[in-house]
């Protein structure tokens, strides 16, 4: 089964900047968002010399898909993250090579993460998902050239989290250097997150689309070391979190964790 195409109307929140505080700003403070901006070439002085081609692919800034956005006030419990999730891509070449060498075989694939409570894929423009494998800790995906992907989050409890997430290492809201500490979206209980493109305003995106990596949304503005990477960092929310794993504690729960048995006095 695929994902719907895209979220609808409303359907994404946003914690904005002052979420972490006790007080929140109210649903409109759209003012509180840096969206990301199409590239613009720096004056002929500042060019780097070219760089050859790197094989593989990038993900570059497509066309605008309209993505509205709302805002929600979301208290982190940590300023850790409760998980994260590393999902690296390249064509398909790349994957099956690489697959090859692991013995393995690309196939369509959904991460769980943290105690597996969420989901994460990447699927393409129809709703599939993207095949990939994971082997010695590491998370391949399949693209192709041209291809449209997204991102999508299952959340399968009933507690809400809030996820920060990066593509080629930009973050995917203001399209600079990803840094968890940024606010991300939240995923509500029991729902999913579609995360379509790198933000341009609170109603549209720029499409994610495979590409090559000298034209990459990050080789064309912060550099290309980081192509070829989706990160996820998942936050939970102040208060009880009714995982699988916190389900298991209480269920396994000892009313009398000191008991013994009675040994003889001392001669």
């Amino acid at each position: 089964g695929g994902y719907p195409p895209a979220a609808s109307p409303g359907a994404s929140s946003y914690a904005p900047s002052s979420a972490v505080a006790s007080n929140y700003a109210p649903a409109h403070a759209s003012a509180q968002v840096e969206p990301a901006r199409p590239y613009e070439a720096p004056p002929p002085s500042a060019i780097a010399e070219p760089v050859p081609d790197r094989p593989g692919l990038g993900t570059t800034f497509g066309e605008s898909v309209y993505a509205p956005i709302s805002y929600a006030p979301f208290q982190r419990a940590s300023a850790a993250p409760w998980a994260e999730v590393l999902l690296h891509y390249n064509d398909a070449e790349g994957v099956t090579a690489h697959a090859a060498y692991l013995g393995a075989r690309p196939e369509p694939l959904e991460v769980y993460a943290g105690d597996g409570s969420l989901a994460v894929a990447l699927v393409d423009d129809a709703g599939r998902t993207l095949p990939g494998l994971s082997a010695g800790g590491r998370t391949l995906i399949v693209g192709e050239d041209g291809e449209r992907y997204r991102i999508v989050v299952r959340n399968g409890t009933t507690a809400r989290f809030e996820i920060v997430a990066s593509v080629d290492g930009l973050d995917v809201v203001d399209g600079k250097p990803a840094d968890p500490d940024r606010r991300g979206y939240i995923v509500d209980p029991h729902d999913s997150l579609v995360i379509d493109g790198f933000r341009t305003s609170d109603s549209d995106v720029a499409a994610f689309r495979f590409g090559k990596v000298a034209d990459s949304y990050a080789a064309q503005t912060s550099g290309d070391r980081n192509v070829g990477v989706v990160g996820l960092a998942i936050f939970s929310e102040r208060g009880a979190v009714w995982s699988p794993a916190e389900l298991g504690r209480r269920d396994s729960a000892d009313p009398f964790p000191a008991r013994g048995y009675a040994v003889p006095p001392p001669r």
